[in-house]
């Protein structure tokens, strides 16, 4: 089994930032959407993306922003890295082709299947080289950060069933914690997980015993 990789979102300090690189964090989100809690400015993100340790990735969280606004900003801060969260197209996917592309989808069952297979198939119709990871939210939620756990059981019969053949690496998020992460990566094996509020001492502030023992946990069963 290949390592899982940790992804520690909504950051919103330097000191948070820099926390989450040192205990091990492979990418740290930043969220631009400005309906969401935890979105911060472009300065606080210029103040971010310098301190930042070489390795770790930064990712810029977006919510149905028009593309030439997404492509705006990444060039304003130098960014390569964007998570697309809200219902963004295929085409959408398309015109950030110099953009390395995280696309959340959310976990509705009477919907998943669907919206699988048209990922599948747009991918294969557009060439979406750029989209790097789908990643798995938790049904009805609009942004992350909510703390409600993700439908795990029905992550796994879509695995079972061969749903999330021909998508791009599965990233997972929903609710995780430090004392969930560990069954998590144990049962679905994702190539990352995605987290928010689940390791905050605080709402908007990471807690550094938290962020260890989430990271311990998730790399536990790694060979």
């Amino acid at each position: 089994m290949s390592r899982t990789r940790v992804k520690i979102c909504g950051v919103m300090s330097v000191e948070d930032a820099l926390t989450a690189a040192r205990l091990g964090a492979d990418a740290v989100g930043m969220v631009f959407y400005s309906k969401a809690k935890r979105c911060i400015t472009h300065d606080r993100a210029r103040e971010i993306l310098a301190a930042l340790p070489p390795f770790v990735t930064p990712v810029g969280l977006f919510v149905d922003e028009p593309p030439q606004s997404v492509l705006d900003s990444t060039a304003e801060l130098n960014l390569r890295h964007v998570q697309l969260h809200g219902d963004e197209s295929p085409d959408d996917v398309a015109e950030l082709r110099g953009l390395r592309i995280i696309k959340a989808v959310r976990m509705n069952r009477d919907s998943i299947s669907a919206e699988l297979g048209k990922w599948r198939s747009m991918i294969a119709k557009l060439k979406l080289t750029n989209l790097t990871g789908l990643l798995l939210e938790t049904g009805g939620v609009a942004q992350g950060g909510s703390g409600i756990a993700n439908d795990w059981p029905l992550i796994r019969e879509l695995q079972s069933r061969g749903e999330f053949n021909g998508l791009p690496n599965l990233i997972v998020a929903g609710g995780l914690t430090p004392e969930t992460v560990g069954a998590v990566v144990r049962d679905i094996r994702p190539w990352a997980v995605d987290v928010s509020s689940g390791v905050e001492s605080e709402f908007g502030k990471k807690s550094p015993e938290k962020l260890q023992a989430f990271i311990r946990a998730a790399l536990s069963l790694q060979a």
